[in-house]
């Protein structure tokens, strides 16, 4: 074992018991973070606007600050942008993480001193946790890669701004700068492909253990690896041990991932945003990320399906209930106050408070008032995988209202197929079964012959990625759609089918 590796488990077994502890005590952890979080931005514009030195508790809050989304906080981010201080947190933003909205343009999400420096620790210490539990620490004596966006950052009125993964990559610590890959200069090419392609030379050929990104990106990477050296990943980084993501639920790419990397890897899964860093998996054994309680994010939750009335109830962390699906709302050190983050989640423990992220509140079908989550149509998805022993690269589903030859409404399921399965008749039966187990409402509708069973669109191979290219969404921290409630994705994926 080498000395780094001997560090590594001594500095994770204190974070694990630092975390044991702020895990053990919830609700003192966030009434601790609000009280820190009203308290700080008092004096700030927002702060004054919402009478921040009159609230003492979460009731009083409430009552003073609406919940809101971007647009809705526009106008102070607006001001921030323009290099006014303390109006949404004390003084100016050190970075804006610029999104590509979808609808409202790109946004300006403000990062603080204080919230990056809590992204870093919990990037950290998921790791560290993993190594605590497990014993495995001789992965940190390789190279680590994390795919991710360019870290060449603009600026404007003296603020830099950048994709959040570009901002994190000038955070890496000093005793990690001699694992990290790619090359600085291969990481600023904005271009996907040619990035890729360069990341695959610089890589090829090095003793690889850690490897980081959304998993349909990874997969790419993989796959050209794969294509260059004719081997699979385990056998050409011997000593992979760890994968880490977010952003999408990795099950339905687990088996294309097993296929390309010849064996099963450890992987964590984390919560990140450029809002804040709000969960990651802290074991192997129990399925579930561990909310951060204790970093700088005072969390306020309404029930999904409560959540378009007019006044839904914004509950704290000590009044949740297991298995019901929540809006999940933040207030942060970086200025975000009752924000909607649009991130649906669901937790399967209360001790600790473990989740799992079940979609986003906008991205769900209900055309028919089915109320389809994303969280149905993968596990629907790693059902009918598994049991016909097939593979996917991506998918996404869409609602077809007006079918041709007076055919009854439907779900169109765009896959693209790694492997399809032998049967495909058997395929649409099990997604069609479990998503029906799942969800009462899609029950009864196909029961009362108001839907017929879902159809599946093949994507030819590809496809997906060209889908991505075509809207400027191609890499980086991009991910695909899982569900939309009307054919925007799907008449575009049309181009790309079989």
């Amino acid at each position: 074992m080498s000395l780094k590796s001997f560090a590594a488990r001594i500095f994770a077994k204190s974070i694990a018991r630092k975390t044991a502890k702020w895990a053990g005590q919830p609700l003192e952890s966030q009434e601790k973070v609000f009280q820190y979080l009203i308290r700080k931005a008092k004096d700030t514009k927002f702060g004054i606007d919402h009478n921040f030195k009159q609230i003492k508790s979460h009731s009083e809050f409430v009552n003073e600050v609406p919940i809101r989304d971007y647009e809705a906080l526009r106008d102070y981010v607006e001001q921030a942008v323009a290099g006014k201080e303390n109006i949404l947190w004390p003084g100016k933003p050190i970075y804006f993480a610029k999104t590509s909205g979808t609808t409202s343009g790109a946004k300006y999400i403000p990062i603080t001193s204080e919230s990056i420096k809590e992204q870093v620790l919990a990037s950290r210490n998921a790791i560290l946790n993993y190594i605590h539990e497990t014993g495995n620490s001789d992965f940190v004596d390789g190279k680590w890669i994390f795919l991710q966006g360019s870290p060449e950052l603009q600026e404007k009125n003296g603020i830099k701004l950048g994709r959040l993964s570009g901002i994190s990559a000038h955070y890496v610590p000093n005793y990690l700068q001699k694992n990290r890959l790619p090359s600085w200069e291969t990481n600023c090419i904005e271009d996907w492909e040619t990035k890729v392609e360069k990341i695959v030379e610089e890589t090829i050929n090095e003793d690889m253990t850690l490897i980081a990104g959304i998993p349909s990106w990874v997969q790419m990477y993989f796959e050209k690896l794969k294509s260059k050296s004719n081997k699979n990943i385990s056998t050409l980084f011997k000593n992979f041990r760890l994968f880490i993501y977010g952003g999408v639920n990795y099950e339905p790419y687990r088996a294309k991932f097993e296929e390309l990397m010849g064996r099963r890897v450890d992987s964590i899964e984390l919560f990140p945003a450029s809002e804040g860093f709000f969960a990651y998996q802290n074991s192997q054994k129990e399925e579930g990320m561990l909310l951060l309680l204790n970093s700088g994010i005072f969390y306020e939750f309404v029930k999904a399906d409560e959540f378009f009335e007019d006044q839904p109830r914004r509950l704290t962390i000590g009044e949740v209930e297991l298995d019901t699906n929540y809006v999940m709302i933040i207030s942060t050190n970086a200025g975000l106050w009752g924000y909607n983050l649009g991130d649906t989640i669901r937790f399967i423990s209360i001790k600790p408070y473990k989740m799992v992220v079940t979609g986003r509140i906008k991205h769900f079908i209900s055309a028919f008032g089915e109320h389809v989550i994303a969280k149905e149509v993968e596990v629907a998805m790693q059902k009918a995988v598994e049991a016909c022993n097939a593979s996917i690269n991506e998918f996404t589903v869409a609602p077809q209202i007006t079918p041709e030859k007076n055919e009854l409404p439907y779900h169109e399921w765009f896959i693209e197929f790694e492997k399809k399965p032998a049967d495909m008749a058997e395929f649409i039966e099990i997604l069609d079964t479990t998503l029906q187990e799942q969800n009462s409402y899609y029950f009864d509708l196909i029961d009362g012959k108001i839907l017929q069973r879902l159809k599946i669109t093949a994507v030819r191979k590809g496809g997906f990625q060209e889908f991505m290219k075509s809207i400027g969404k191609l890499g980086g921290q991009n991910k695909v759609q899982r569900l939309s409630n009307d054919r925007s994705v799907a008449d575009k994926l049309s181009l790309q089918t079989e």
